[in-house]
């Protein structure tokens, strides 16, 4: 049946409503996107931004989407958002629009890919989501699989996804696989602790021999290279990798490391518990020789 509204309006009033405007919103009626992948960071960027709001507004609408129960949801301008709460602003210009799910993410994604700066994490699961919402829009997605070849002419997601991001479609994999390690793991990733390669082959491993693998890094205060990691990854996929093999790996010299001394196990070990971390015995051994050195300074000092 026909809204009352409608029978009463002309098709110019109709089309004028569907028109987008920009509207003012209390940020405080805008809620985040769920899971936002991107950081939103109180930096010196960020600081800028907000003496820029507070002389001169919010010059650029956000993007939001009204909830179904009521208020608004941020599409695009998380960072301006912030920036106006900051600044004190109880309005900012936005454009609502009416958007899915899978819209939503896409634009969100989109919006978001053409900063500057972009985090290893923040650019592995917004890939993530918006394949997924490609997915569920109808297009074929097999990204976090190994490539495959083309059976027909129709191009596949992950080549849609590469073409518009800019990355290749293995390296758009590659990021995707950063989702699977655990958070602690994925923060050495972001703090260029762990390297971008190494970290997708350390993906592969479960969950409980990451935790075991960032202990080991702790106590050892080293990171894999790339061989290390993909030794691993192979020792997991035999099912071989424990906590002692990932502990033997982590000890192995790597090619690049600095020239250093070496002295054999069996000299020192009667002085250490057996399991006492490397790190622990190197510093005990340093600690040992100040104090040896500050001892013979004062030998030659009472001579």
């Amino acid at each position: 049946m026909t809204p009352l509204d409608d029978l009463f309006s002309t098709d110019e009033s109709r089309a004028e409503a569907q028109l987008e405007k920009v509207v003012t919103l209390n940020p405080a009626e805008i809620s985040d996107f769920p899971n936002h992948p991107f950081k939103v960071k109180q930096d010196d960027a960020m600081a800028e931004m907000v003496e820029s709001v507070r002389k001169y507004g919010v010059l650029v609408p956000a993007l939001v989407r009204p909830k179904e129960d009521g208020g608004y949801e941020m599409v695009a301008g998380h960072r301006r958002k912030f920036a106006a709460a900051l600044a004190e602003l109880t309005e900012i210009p936005c454009i609502v629009r009416n958007l899915t799910d899978d819209e939503a993410t896409i634009i969100m994604v989109d919006s978001n890919l053409q900063r500057e700066t972009i985090l290893p994490s923040e650019k592995a699961f917004a890939y993530k989501m918006k394949l997924d919402a490609m997915k569920r829009q109808g297009q074929r997605s097999d990204l976090t699989c190994a490539p495959l070849e083309h059976k027909s002419g129709k191009p596949k997601s992950r080549d849609i996804l590469a073409n518009q991001s800019g990355d290749s479609r293995e390296q758009v994999r590659r990021y995707i696989r950063l989702t699977e390690l655990i958070p602690s793991v994925l923060q050495m990733v972001d703090d260029a602790k762990i390297a971008f390669r190494p970290a997708v082959e350390l993906s592969y491993l479960s969950k409980e021999q990451q935790e075991s693998l960032y202990s080991t890094m702790e106590c050892e205060d080293c990171t894999p290279s790339l061989a290390q990691a993909i030794k691993m990854k192979e020792f997991s996929k035999d099912g071989k990798l424990t906590d002692e093999v990932i502990l033997s790996i982590m000890q192995e010299e790597k090619p690049n490391q600095k020239e250093q001394f070496k002295m054999p196990k069996e000299r020192i070990s009667k002085y250490f518990a057996p399991g006492t971390p490397a790190q622990k015995i190197e510093d005990t051994i340093i600690k040992a020789l100040e104090l040896y050195r500050k001892r013979e300074r004062q030998k030659g000092m009472e001579r």
